[in-house]
């Protein structure tokens, strides 16, 4: 079983930026694909980024692309989503989630809420 806790969310204003972190226990970190996942209210949870356990391959949707960045430090048990150039869309609960491949996650954290205002 892996726990995943997530941190750093809140209220920025458009173009700001902010940095959220995942911490995960439980399992080799290393062994696990990690991504970044988000839900707006009355929308589906759509993935956001993802990062292998390497993390030599990333993977972002493409709304993100050029203002997010997915990192991990696996000596700290920990990824990363860092968050630039924020928009009000942007706005949303965000979930890390963990699992044994880029596309397959199975572990989720308990979701963190970014709120960007205009």
């Amino acid at each position: 079983q892996v726990q995943l806790v997530e941190s750093g969310g809140g209220l920025v204003q458009a173009g700001g930026s902010l940095r959220l972190s995942c911490a995960a226990s439980g399992r080799t970190f290393s062994s696990l694909a990690m991504g970044w996942f988000r839900q707006a209210p009355g929308k589906e949870r759509e993935f956001v980024a993802g990062i292998s356990g390497t993390g030599g391959s990333t993977l972002y949707t493409n709304s993100v692309k050029g203002r997010f960045t997915i990192s991990r430090d696996n000596a700290k048990n920990t990824v990363y989503l860092q968050m630039n150039s924020l928009k009000p869309e942007d706005t949303a609960v965000y979930y890390c989630a963990g699992g044994v491949q880029m596309h397959v996650y199975v572990y989720w954290g308990q979701g963190t809420q970014v709120t960007v205002s205009s």
